[in-house]
């Protein structure tokens, strides 16, 4: 909760992995509000009981809105939703004008590794962004689990780290009226 509210106004795009990470620790923790507060928040350094309190019901909350939306088992929470589809609507708003040439050179150099992946398996139904998001997630759930990451996906991922960075700021500016696509 703290972490994500911090993060949300930072770094949309961090906050988005914070939050999808959330999703899988509480599947990891099967669901029990009392092993989430063992392992996730008892442990959580420097926090009030208060604090505590309230980082407990955020799960809670979090648990309830998993069950209502039916994705217990995989899958995303609808606010997780909706930030891909405003990034999205961005990305599109942003490749859309002639004022943005960064961005486009930026989103060209990702795009070939978007359809590799794609290509290799990724859901085709899915947002382009989506993608990039699954496949940064991906190699950070390899890291924790301390499994080798090749050369060439680390290429992949500095590419499609570096639009999603580039998103993430335009999405701030865009947040504060600061963006003209005209």
């Amino acid at each position: 909760m703290y972490i994500s509210q911090q993060l949300k106004q930072q770094n949309i795009a961090e906050y988005l992995l914070y939050m999808w990470q959330v999703e899988d620790m509480i599947r990891a923790n099967g669901f029990d509000i009392e092993k989430i507060k063992k392992n996730i928040v008892e442990p959580y350094p420097s926090l009030s009981d208060e604090q505590k309190k309230a980082l407990t019901q955020w799960y809670a909350d979090f648990i309830n809105m998993m069950h209502d939306e039916g994705v217990m088992e995989k899958g995303h929470i609808q606010i997780n939703k909706n930030i891909i589809v405003w990034l999205t609507d961005l990305h599109l708003r942003l490749l859309a004008s002639p004022k943005f040439p960064y961005y486009s050179a930026a989103y060209y150099k990702a795009l070939p590794f978007i359809v590799e992946l794609r290509a290799k398996g990724a859901d085709k139904d899915v947002p382009e962004l989506e993608t990039c998001f699954d496949a940064m997630y991906g190699v950070l759930m390899l890291k924790l689990q301390k499994k080798e990451i090749t050369e060439e996906t680390q290429k992949a991922l500095k590419v499609i780290g570096d639009l999603l960075a580039m998103l993430a700021g335009y999405y701030i500016k865009d947040k504060q009226g600061e963006l003209d696509f005209d």
